[in-house]
């Protein structure tokens, strides 16, 4: 099984200027725990921002969530693998970094992302 076979091709975005409010407001509204940072120019990486990343932030900051940009707080360059990999490479790398999620990439151009969970449902689907 490949990483195109188990990832989701409907990845939300956001703008690395976005406010974390914006962030927060795409988050709910579409239904996702996390989005991807877009890239800035053609030499630039994927960010990735989750709602771990936001509560911490909120937290740290008192809550101030209209004055700090996603590109302040979140992880890029984030970990991409190929749409092409075989999923046990992927689930091996997850686990020992403790990734919950990657960004999958054909070359330079953004595919989808895979979980945790994208992975373990088609497990646990052949082992029923």
């Amino acid at each position: 099984m490949l990483v195109k076979d188990v990832m989701q091709t409907d990845v939300v975005t956001i703008s690395p200027m976005a406010t974390l409010r914006e962030a927060m407001q795409r988050m709910r509204d579409r239904s996702v725990k996390s989005l991807v940072v877009e890239k800035q120019n053609a030499h630039d990486a994927y960010g990735l921002i989750t709602y771990t990343t936001v509560l911490r932030t909120i937290v740290a900051e008192d809550g101030d969530i209209d004055l700090i940009n996603v590109y302040d707080v979140s992880s890029k360059p984030a970990i991409t693998v190929p749409a092409e990999l075989d999923v046990r490479h992927v689930a091996r790398l997850m686990v020992k970094q403790d990734f919950r999620r990657l960004i999958v990439l054909e070359g330079n151009d953004l595919q989808g992302i895979i979980s945790m969970d994208d992975i373990v449902s088609p497990i646990l689907a052949m082992v029923e």
